[in-house]
């Protein structure tokens, strides 16, 4: 016998949508580090700078990510 309701059903359906944003930062965290690499190839010199940029785009693009796990979180505990 099926226990639960569609409720909950629709809930972890939601929540795992929700993730699915977690790809588009993935991606551009890839491309990031990428074109980073390729800069520091071709001007070995402004790496530090090169690097710092780097980082700080990361974080900036993880926090994306983060902003749908709370998502998916908030669709699961909360409503």
């Amino acid at each position: 016998m099926i226990e639960g309701n569609i409720a909950d059903g629709l809930k972890a359906v939601g929540a795992g949508l929700a993730m699915l944003a977690a790809v588009g930062p993935g991606i551009g965290i890839g491309l990031l580090a990428q074109g980073a690499m390729q800069a520091i190839g071709r001007n070995p010199d402004a790496a530090g700078q090169i690097q710092t940029n780097m980082i700080l785009a990361i974080v900036f693009t993880e926090a994306i990510a983060i902003y749908a796990l709370v998502v998916a979180l908030l669709i699961v505990f909360v409503l």
